[in-house]
């Protein structure tokens, strides 16, 4: 890892030339990072070239490599598929195709070229690079071109960005339209479930997935679906049986509706394919079930991208052009990936390599080797889903009784969390009580033991049904400690924003007073903002960021419309800018005023400068974001004021409040599967800090180290005392001290086309990849 020089950057990037391609299936996402990529490759000096058609425009020559230009990628973030079409190409697998795709490379002065694509395009891009030079020979001696170019332009640097909707590249954690296929099966699964209920019905969904089974277990997870069949875990023999002795159990609980997820490439343990359609015919014929089937087909490839996707397109296509301007003959062909919030870059062939090694050990019947492979996220998720979809008798009582409780503002993706713990608790043996309203709930007595059945279907609900308030214990630590002695609760769950970080802290400190207190406690953050110390994200800040997202690209298609036109659009997050950063990289805005990063009159002046000379463009509409609590004066009102008079006789302005839009909603697919296994990992660890502290017929937990922050930190999942969290907690500005997406900021500001300092910015590091680095615990 290393700080960027912007100036060191420019003087490598000046009299380069970069071709930039999109190759195989689509994928949600990759314009975003087309856009990436020429911006950054231009911002630092370099020709970018546009390749329609994947490799058959490389093959094809002059009419399809094209000069792009920073207005060519305009307003093409929140489009689905790609503006460059994608084809695969027979061509370019003969040394032939090769040969021609080099001589049109070089006659455009390129040897950097950007692939996003699966691992077969990325595989062809390394095949090409390792010919290089043969090729360039080849067509010296053909005469076609001279000694001195060849010399010239004597090595191609590669650099690859995965686009597969399937997530099955080995190395990464997530691929570019991955979520966003996920956000288009939610949405069926949320639809199909109302009419399921309503006849009681089962629906048998299809989704993509010929070798991976990826997109259908993390479905299934956040669907709380009855059945899953994917690739990696075939079902044992006998499974007929077992599925419709589930299916039935189900039914006779009083469940109205049976989801089953099966993805295209489902086989049973012989290799013999599963059928949506045998599975119907299976439940219709043993339990006289209404069945149906759903095949989702490329509407998984369709729509827009999600926010997540965009903004790892983003962050992937700036880390490519930085990867090919450190690239030289003797570097080996990276692909960039993601590794939790950070930005990694990956040799090539050894992800392909593993990659290849998942579809062998599928091949040889090698099925718990197939799911180690996939990476310990994988692995994780479909334990987790094993975990949570039946019900299990726990096999004895354990004696503690466990209280789970919302504390602050309604945030998506509690509901998740809760559900997972609640059924996790009750699966380990303890009885378990749900708090309503927050703490004014839990000291007035609203405290219910719940069961397994009481939480289903909570997983796609949005806001927090067991109700939340902003209280704190300080107002109410007498009463509240009564209750934990009548109820005799020997841990507490805490599932919250800001308020919860500070109401564990405060119940942590009053142990001195009360030995009641003297418990395991654990804190999972929740709230939009994105502000809880101890983690990078917190539940329900992907949901509002899409949410917000989405206002925002309708406003934008309103400001196309009407020409010269700007909009001021005011976000939440309290003081926490993470909330209209994230929304502005994902909508492309030209601006996004928070108060980490404080502004001035200079800066409002450069902005609205900024926005004239844009106007002068194609690009005739501006949008600018503003966190609400981002300055004290300069207010929504104040700054439409100001653009409104500066703009005169060149462009109008309008303002939109977003407002409590962004807390509401369905949850997200990742907060649905993220508070899951929050929920799930805390509830582990608050069993396993029960057993530590149980002496003599009773619980003592007193020690710093019991009670914790659940947070993920980089792509683990980690516990931090709430008392060491206090010294790295800004408690008058509600957030942390330091906030790792501030590193984001230059990427916002280069992509609207400011001039900017990279000095936050770190490049990603080479990491080798291998069977012990996928045995790492990641996050989601």
């Amino acid at each position: 890892m290393a700080h960027v020089d912007i100036e060191q950057l420019r003087s490598r990037g000046a009299g380069k030339s970069i071709a930039v391609l999109t190759s195989g299936g689509d994928a949600q996402g990759m314009n975003a990072a087309v856009r990436a990529v020429v911006r950054m490759g231009i911002y630092v000096g370099a020709d970018v070239y546009f390749v329609y058609e994947g490799y058959e425009g490389l093959v094809g020559g002059e009419q399809y490599l094209k000069l792009a230009e920073w207005d060519s990628v305009s307003n093409i973030i929140q489009l689905g598929g790609t503006i460059i079409g994608s084809a695969r190409c027979k061509s370019f697998r003969t040394r032939e195709g090769r040969l021609a795709a080099a001589y049109n490379l070089v006659q455009h002065g390129i040897n950097n070229l950007c692939v996003i694509g699966g691992d077969g395009s990325l595989t062809g891009a390394n095949i090409f690079r390792a010919e290089w030079s043969d090729l360039l020979a080849t067509l010296v001696q053909e005469g076609k071109i001279t000694e001195e170019v060849s010399q010239q332009y004597s090595h191609l640097n590669i650099v690859g960005m995965v686009g597969s909707i399937d997530n099955d590249f080995c190395g990464t954690d997530m691929t570019i339209g991955t979520d966003s296929a996920l956000h288009r099966i939610m949405e069926v699964i949320d639809a199909i479930t109302t009419t399921a209920q309503s006849h009681q019905r089962t629906f048998v969904l299809e989704v993509m997935g010929r070798h991976c089974g990826y997109l259908a277990l993390v479905s299934a997870l956040a669907s709380g679906a009855d059945w899953l069949f994917i690739p990696e875990a075939p079902p044992e023999d006998g499974w007929e049986d077992f599925m419709c002795q589930r299916l039935g159990e189900s039914r006779s609980r009083g469940s109205r509706l049976n989801i089953i997820i099966l993805a295209e490439g489902a086989i049973d343990r012989h290799g013999n394919p599963i059928s949506s359609n045998y599975v119907k015919d299976l439940v219709s014929k043993r339990l006289g079930f209404d069945t149906r089937v759903t095949v989702l087909g490329h509407v998984q490839r369709g729509g827009t991208p999600s926010a997540f996707d965009r903004i790892l397109s983003s962050k992937m296509g700036m880390e490519a052009v930085l990867t090919l301007l450190d690239a030289s003959p003797e570097t080996s062909s990276c692909v960039v990936s993601l590794s939790g919030n950070q930005a990694l870059r990956l040799p090539l062939m050894e992800c392909v390599q593993l990659t290849k090694d998942v579809q062998k050990s599928m091949d040889e019947r090698r099925f718990d080797e197939a799911i180690t492979l996939r990476g310990r996220s994988f692995e994780n998720n479909w334990n987790i889903y094993k975990l949570l979809a039946h019900q299990k008798p726990a096999m004895t009582k354990s004696h503690f009784n466990m209280a789970i409780v919302n504390i602050g503002a309604p945030a998506a993706g509690m509901n998740a969390a809760v559900r997972s713990a609640v059924r996790v608790g009750l699966s380990a043996g303890h009885v378990v009580y749900t708090v309503s309203d927050g703490l004014e709930g839990f000291a007035s007595g609203q405290i219910k033991e719940v069961s397994w059945r009481d939480v289903g279907g909570w997983t796609g609900q949005g806001g927090s049904l067991l109700g939340t308030k902003r209280t704190l214990p300080e107002k109410c630590m007498e009463k509240l400690v009564q209750q934990i002695r009548n109820y005799k609760i020997h841990a507490l769950l805490i599932v919250g924003g800001f308020e919860a970080f500070v109401a564990a802290l405060q119940l942590t400190e009053g142990r001195e007073h009360y030995e009641e207190l003297c418990i395991p406690m654990c804190v999972i953050p929740a709230t939009i903002s994105n502000n809880v110390p101890g983690t990078d994200f917190s539940l329900g800040c992907d949901t509002a960021v899409n949410a917000a997202m989405e206002t925002c690209d309708r406003i934008k298609q309103s400001a196309s419309g009407t020409k010269r036109r700007v909009f001021i659009v005011e976000t939440m997050g309290g003081y926490c800018g993470y909330l209209a950063s994230a929304t502005a990289l994902a909508v492309g805005a030209d601006a996004a005023y928070i108060y980490e990063d404080l502004i001035n009159i200079h800066d409002l002046t450069a902005n609205v400068e900024h926005l004239t000379e844009k106007m002068k463009t194609t690009v005739q509409r501006g949008l600018v974001i503003r966190n609400e609590k981002c300055h004290q004066h300069y207010t929504t009102e104040f700054l439409y004021n100001l653009y409104s008079a500066e703009g005169k006789g060149v462009f109008d302005c309008r303002t939109n409040v977003l407002g409590h839009m962004q807390q509401g909603g369905a949850p997200t697919p990742f907060d649905r599967n993220f508070g899951t296994k929050l929920g799930v990992k805390a509830v582990q660890w608050l069993t396993e800090k029960l057993q530590e502290s149980y002496r003599k017929g009773a619980v003592f937990a007193n020690s710093p180290e019991t009670a914790c922050v659940l947070g993920m930190n980089r792509k683990a999942l980690v516990f931090q005392p709430v008392v060491e969290l206090k010294g790295q907690t800004d408690f008058e500005h509600r957030m942390p001290k330091e906030q790792w997406w501030l590193r984001l900021r230059p990427l916002l500001k280069m992509l609207a086309k400011y001039q900017t300092h990279f000095d936050n910015y770190i490049t990603g590091k080479v990491e080798h990849v291998n069977r012990r680095s996928l045995s790492v615990e990641s996050g989601f």
